[in-house]
Order: structure tokens, then C-alpha cells, then sequence
């Protein structure tokens, strides 16, 4: 169990940082956009889509990556004061009962929805913008699905720390 969750960890970690990366990319586009429109007074429908659509992606395609560097949001007011295999049981139940439900609905959801985008050959509805929707919006069920593996990941985790009575 410790490998499966180990390599779940190596797999969000390695996309994680490479989503990273288009961060930087955002910033050069967004620097290009505000250039140009204010010292040539132009802008482009698709420059602005191109900068949703990668914050889309490195919201979504880094959660997996945020949650086993446990920085997702959360009340700490008493998890903090809970010992290790309080936590485990916090942490294996919650990724059990809320986030792999959530994150099912995500893929199975996600996947119809990119493929429609795919089949109808969605565009954007903007003069000048982006062809090919189905690409941003196949970044939706691959979010879900990291997410969910890293949630696995983590209720391995948590049934290791409650199995050996401490932290693995």
C-alpha cells in the first residue's frame, strides 16, 4: 500500500511542478495583453481566453499536487491539536466519504462534458477566440481524477498510520 500511495505522490508531484511552469507563461501573456492595450489601445479575445484557460488548468491540473502538500484550505482551530492517528481517522474518512464521491462525479461528469465540447466542435462564442474548447475543458475530469488518486493515496496513508498506531 505504501508503494501505491508513494508513486500517487511522485505522479501529482512531477504534474504539479510542471503545471507550475505555466504560470510563468500566464505572466508573459498577461504582460504582452496589458501592453498592448495600452500602448497600442488593441486586445485580443484570444489572448484574454488563452489567460483563463491556463489559470484553468493550473488550478485544476495542480489540486492533486496542493492536497498531498496538505496547503488545501482547512480549519485547523482543532485539527492541529489532534494526535497523529486522530488525524489519519480525520483525514481517511473525509477523503473516503467526501472527496472521492466528489471526485467521481468530477471525472465521469467531466469526461461527457469535454467530449460534447469535442463532438459539437465548441469554439468560443467571441469573435477571434479559441478554437478547440474541448482541450480546457479535458483538463476538468484530469483535475478530478489526480485529485481522487492523491485522496487514495491518502486514505492509504491513513489506514498505514491507524494499522500501526502512529504516523508512516
Amino acid at each position: 500500500m505504501k508503494n501505491i500511495a508513494t508513486e500517487i505522490d511522485r505522479i501529482n508531484c512531477v504534474i504539479g511542478k510542471a503545471t507550475s511552469w505555466l504560470t510563468f507563461g500566464l505572466v508573459v501573456i498577461i504582460i504582452f495583453d496589458v501592453f498592448m492595450r495600452y500602448v497600442f489601445s488593441t486586445t485580443s479575445a484570444a489572448s484574454f481566453e488563452l489567460e483563463w484557460h491556463l489559470f484553468a488548468a493550473i488550478f485544476l491540473l495542480s489540486a492533486g499536487w496542493t492536497f498531498q502538500q496538505d496547503r488545501h484550505v482547512r480549519v485547523d482551530v482543532f485539527y492541529t491539536h489532534f494526535s497523529p492517528l486522530t488525524k489519519a481517522w480525520i483525514n481517511g474518512l473525509g477523503c473516503l466519504i467526501l472527496l472521492i464521491p466528489l471526485c467521481y462525479i468530477g471525472v465521469s461528469e467531466g469526461v461527457q462534458f469535454a467530449y460534447n465540447a469535442y463532438k459539437l466542435g465548441g469554439t468560443s462564442p467571441d469573435p477571434g477566440g479559441l478554437p478547440a474548447r474541448f482541450i480546457i475543458k479535458a483538463s476538468i475530469p484530469l483535475g478530478f481524477l489526480l485529485l481522487g488518486m492523491q485522496g487514495l493515496a491518502e486514505i492509504l496513508k491513513s489506514f498505514t498510520t491507524i494499522v500501526n498506531g502512529r504516523k508512516s
